[in-house]
């Protein structure tokens, strides 16, 4: 599950909206293993919700539109699975991290067919979503309730034409998630020419960003980063999607969609890329961290 951050947190309400519904709904808040979870209904959607874990912003979901991405990360991330195939063609993708299931309702509802494994290790959340907002029946989504390494090694040699990874623990990526080594299994698990995608968060002076940049180097060809200008000239904390590939990326096309989005994003790719990283080194298992949390005023 992802950590938006401001300028663009989702569409956070008390309610439904009153033109449709006629009444306030209210909030659901339980335990879960990560913390205590709250699906906020959308003031502005009459069934879309929510996901808080301990007070942090983590996924949006309407249940009448999947299609919709409120998250700035997510509608990233959305550009992506949009470009990873020609228009509404099935994928198999797996998505590292789960939340509220937003991004594989999203493959599901834009490319129908597709198959889809979510690796979420939170199984009372994964539960509670299922009841508070299930699935499409006819979504070919597989859940499994382990880390996400651990589940990433189960996915088949050359499953996958798409691996999402958006893990935050505490509102942080654990480090084993962070390394070469575990860019390894996901190159083990990806098609020939498959796309590996993932949601970073970094502030100043964003040695967690240039340390990844320069891990996904290490491994694959072909790099492009999206994000808002001010968390690139490290002004801000915010999030960043790195795309990887083997062969060549529709920079041009992700550059036009980014530019068009509600906040526009920055596309960074080729040689300014690889000045950005400033000379950080590829992270291994033995030397990596965890990203940074978030400062305290980012979610208030």
């Amino acid at each position: 599950m992802g950590v938006p951050v401001p300028p663009d947190n989702g569409c956070v309400g008390k309610s439904r909206n009153p033109r449709r519904s006629g009444a306030a709904v209210p909030s659901v808040v339980e335990a879960v293993d990560g913390g205590l979870a709250e699906l906020i209904p959308d003031r502005d959607r009459a069934r879309a919700w929510t996901l808080l874990i301990d007070g942090a912003p983590q996924s949006h979901v309407d249940l009448d539109d999947p299609a919709y991405l409120s998250f700035e990360y997510q509608r990233r991330l959305g550009h992506v699975i949009d470009l990873a195939a020609p228009p509404g063609k099935p994928v198999q993708a797996v998505h590292l991290g789960g939340g509220a299931l937003t991004l594989a309702r999203y493959v599901a509802a834009t490319r129908p067919r597709s198959t889809q494994q979510v690796v979420e290790r939170d199984a009372t959340l994964v539960q509670l979503i299922r009841r508070q907002l299930p699935l499409d029946r006819g979504a070919r989504i597989r859940v499994r309730s382990v880390d996400a390494r651990e589940g990433l090694a189960k996915v088949p040699d050359g499953w996958a034409d798409l691996v999402i990874a958006d893990v935050f623990s505490g509102a942080r990526t654990p480090a084993h998630l962070t390394s070469t080594e575990f860019l390894d299994e996901v190159r083990r698990a990806l098609k020939p020419g498959g796309w590996y995608a993932a949601n970073l968060a970094d502030g100043p002076p964003l040695t967690h960003l240039r340390g990844q940049i320069a891990t996904a180097a290490a491994r694959f060809a072909e790099l492009a980063l999206v994000a808002d200008p001010t968390v690139l000239r490290g002004k801000r904390f915010g999030n960043a999607v790195l795309l990887a590939a083997d062969l060549p990326l529709p920079v041009a096309e992700l550059t036009r969609r980014a530019a068009s989005d509600p906040h526009p994003g920055r596309v960074e790719h080729g040689r300014s890329l690889t000045d950005f990283t400033g000379g950080a080194v590829p992270v291994t298992d033995a030397a990596a961290v965890a990203s940074p949390a978030p400062p305290a005023s980012v979610f208030r």
